[in-house]
């Protein structure tokens, strides 16, 4: 049977154009969610599960730019990648991009927290993030 363990939002921005984060570095991941999840009520003979999704709002240059979204088991970039997205955006459309993922970690290891962060990087300065933001995640056994 299948049992909610935990499930967790890191919303950092809850509106379109609430924040102004400029990205400064070149195809470096720059953080904009994390969470923590609690599994500790996991039995020891189950298989733990995450389902994560999240948003995020760009407002890019005026020239091609390529998006990545990351996702790790962890708290640095440097973590075990389970996700990752990458989408190329052109000029076509000025307004701010919304980019949405959803992904998930299967055979999680039994550990009381943890945790999960999701970055961005650009390859084209004078891409800003906007808002909104958000990322949540939820754990299930099985």
């Amino acid at each position: 049977m299948t049992a909610l363990l935990d499930a967790r939002t890191s919303q950092n921005a809850s509106t379109a154009g609430s924040i102004a984060v400029p990205i400064l570095v070149i195809d470096t991941p720059q953080l904009f969610g994390q969470v923590g999840l609690n599994l500790y009520n996991a039995p020891t003979d189950s298989t733990i599960d995450v389902q994560f999704s999240g948003v995020i709002a760009v407002q890019l240059p005026l020239a091609l730019v390529a998006i990545t979204i990351t996702v790790v088991r962890g708290t640095l970039s440097t973590d075990p990648v389970v996700f990752s997205q990458s989408s190329t955006f052109d000029l076509s459309v000025l307004a701010p991009q919304d980019i949405a993922f959803s992904g998930s970690d299967f055979n999680v290891p039994h550990v009381a927290n943890q945790p999960y962060t999701a970055f961005i990087s650009s390859n084209l300065l004078g891409t800003i993030r906007v808002g909104p933001e958000s990322f949540n995640a939820s754990a299930y056994t099985s």
